[in-house]
């Protein structure tokens, strides 16, 4: 047992021995904002309270109601939530560690920060402490009525309390408040990109690491938030127009009967949804209110050139099959094959399916199909053009476009990941590796090479090839973390070249470090002539 003690009182924690790291000290469950409940629902997180006594941080705290996009269904979890946890190598070290603020993944409906999956070996055996939280997921998270009883955004402001409490802290654990780097996968991607560019984050970082998502992604913005809260109230038997009465509705409704419930509001949702499952509730612009702290509001455009924390360093870039498991989450196979064969829309941009109906976008729908499919035709022996649409629709071209614009002012780091070993399982556990030729590094997939997740094969022996890729990965990270520089010296044998609008450079971490210039370059030089093309439709009809 171990004691620390922090602002709101002594913590006990354990002293853990693991054949990969030797000894840590591990706190879980500490709690970093009071439990969001009550007449809190909704709200930004309060301060938590000081305890008396000592109160044990040897469990995780319970996770947040949640939809598992995975098995589709509920999961258990309660709205008291906010808890984090803290791994160190050190407590006292000689010097003050760099801190890692791990920010998880799930589409903004699911996922937690417990060690099952966010274990602490591989990265702080480099030496840096690592820090994983829970925050509020879905519409207990994401929803928002445009006004002061639910202005929005309560999930990542809950991102933002964790940070406050970590800068405050961090100290009594052996690390630097003046050192800390915010990372994240997919949904904590676009968490982490939207931190950069938020008054409430200035100062509470000073690197940022985004995995497969930013804040340009279309599935990381609400769309019409005010308007699906109302369609939300309306399906669930509240049909007044009345704001009070809508949130006295919500906020005495079971968590249970809010949660996993599907909205769609344009064709291009409902095309999505038809089948499975996509994120309805998640970051909005926020209105501007009298007695409300703003996380965000604006336009994401204009944030990128005039927002961003000045001196914050960047690393960020996708997985080379990053849509592969994505078409999974929305439909079956059958259903894919159909879809892509025979409808319009189907390869249509997901961001002009928001704005415009599917017989204006005929003509983009239809050259994209060719781009995609080459004249063939989709089957199980043949999805790659799905997943390869997919890929560059939820995730590569718009994340190529935010570090283009992030670029401008700061450094940037990109890359695509492509290391293959029995550690890539998500494929494998979607169902659909065998609908394909090649060897599938699909979303998720790099988390694998950042955490021992618990359900992966913990043996990894040092002369193995996944023990060398992981350490790389790691040390990749963890440099950044330190330096700000992923290759400060020559002993991963690769010099990461910065990245720019001109330049283009990136890295490939694949089961080799190669450099290369221009990713996608076809195919992201096609999606751009696909938007000039429709800006310039829609602005001759407009005319």
């Amino acid at each position: 047992m171990v004691q620390v003690k922090v602002n709101e009182g002594l913590l006990e924690g354990e002293r853990v021995t693991s054949d990969l790291v030797g000894t840590f000290y591990s706190f879980k469950g500490i709690p970093y904002a009071a439990p969001p409940i009550g007449d809190l629902r909704f709200k930004a997180p309060q301060p938590v309270k000081p305890w008396s006594g000592v109160l044990s941080a040897k469990q995780h705290g319970p996770q947040c109601p949640q939809y598992n996009i995975i098995s589709k269904q509920l999961e258990n979890g309660s709205e008291d939530c906010l808890y984090l946890n803290v791994y160190t190598p050190n407590l006292e070290p000689n010097k003050p560690l760099p801190v890692m603020i791990w920010i998880h993944g799930g589409y903004f409906c699911s996922g937690n920060g417990n060690d099952d999956v966010f274990g602490p070996e591989f990265l702080i055996r480099h030496d840096v402490i690592l820090v994983t939280l829970n925050y509020r997921l879905e519409v207990l998270g994401f929803l928002c009525l445009e006004n002061e009883d639910i202005p929005g955004n309560a999930g990542i402001k809950d991102q933002v309390a964790a940070m406050k409490w970590v800068k405050n802290n961090i100290s009594s654990f052996g690390g630097d408040p003046n050192n800390i780097t915010i990372f994240g996968q997919s949904a904590g991607a676009v968490c982490v990109t939207l931190h950069c560019v938020s008054p409430m984050t200035k100062g509470l970082f000073r690197r940022a690491i985004a995995q497969s998502g930013t804040l340009q992604n279309w599935w990381g913005r609400e769309f019409r938030p005010r308007e699906r809260a109302f369609a939300l109230a309306k399906k669930l038997g509240c049909t007044s127009e009345d704001e009070k009465e809508i949130f006295n509705f919500f906020k005495e409704q079971p968590w249970e009967k809010l949660v996993g419930i599907q909205i769609p509001l344009t064709w291009k949702e409902k095309d999505l949804t038809s089948e499975g499952f996509i994120t309805m509730f998640s970051i909005v612009s926020e209105k501007v209110l009298p007695n409300v702290e703003t996380f965000f509001t604006g336009d994401i455009t204009d944030a990128l050139k005039n927002n961003v924390h000045e001196g914050v360093e960047l690393i960020v870039g996708f997985n080379e099959d990053d849509g592969a498991i994505t078409f999974a989450l929305i439909h079956d196979i059958e259903n894919t094959i159909s879809w892509a064969n025979n409808s319009e829309g189907y390869f249509v941009p997901t961001t002009l399916g928001q704005k415009y109906s599917k017989d204006e976008l005929k003509e983009i729908g239809s050259e994209m199909k060719k781009m995609y499919t080459r004249g063939e035709i989709v089957s199980k022996n043949n999805l790659s053009p799905v997943a390869n649409y997919y890929g560059a629709d939820f995730y590569k071209y718009e994340i190529l476009q935010f570090a283009k614009q992030f670029s401008v002012k700061n450094k940037v780091y990109f890359y695509i990941f492509s290391c293959f070993s029995e550690r890539n399982v998500f494929a494998k556990l979607f169902g659909i590796s065998s609908y394909f030729t090649k060897n599938v590094v699909s979303h998720n997939d790099d988390i694998a090479y950042l955490f021992p997740i618990s359900n992966i094969n913990q043996k990894i022996p040092k002369t193995s090839v996944s023990y060398n890729l992981i350490y790389r990965m790691t040390s990749l990270w963890t440099n950044f973390a330190k330096t700000g520089n992923p290759t400060p010296d020559t002993k991963l044998g690769c010099n990461w070249r910065t990245f720019n609008a001109k330049t283009k450079s990136y890295l490939n971490i694949g089961n080799e470090l190669t450099r290369g210039v221009a990713p996608l370059r076809e195919e992201m030089e096609f999606w751009e002539k696909m938007y000039e093309k429709s800006d310039k439709l829609f602005t001759t009809k407009s005319s």
